[in-house]
């Protein structure tokens, strides 16, 4: 019986890793590492990159950028949000994945 518990509860904490993981490693602030509330990782060759970037000029909103291609420090940051496409945003915390004008304003205006 009791090698059933604990195979039982080995499973329950495989299946459930990534969510302890988080609990006891909470990502990083990234934003306040670059003292603004936008980041956007993005590639150079990216059609939907290159409209979040055109409507965050158009809106004047102050963004720091990592091209995941180029930068293996913004490649491990995309990783740990969860980036599997660009473009991904962190807008005051908040993951926006994809070109997704109306969150990307509402989220930048909330700072």
């Amino acid at each position: 019986m009791k090698k059933i518990i604990i195979v039982f509860v080995a499973l329950l904490v495989f299946q459930k890793w990534p969510v302890i993981n988080h609990y006891f490693n909470p990502p990083p602030d990234y934003a306040a590492v670059h003292n603004g509330n936008v980041i956007l990782y993005a590639t150079a060759t990216c059609g939907y990159c290159k409209k979040a970037r055109e409507l965050m000029k158009n809106n004047n909103i102050t963004y720091f950028e990592y091209d995941i291609n180029k930068s293996s420090e913004g490649r491990e940051q995309f990783k740990k949000l969860g980036g599997r496409g660009v473009p991904v945003l962190l807008i005051n915390g908040e993951v926006v994945k994809g070109y997704n004008p109306s969150k990307i304003l509402a989220l930048a205006k909330k700072s």
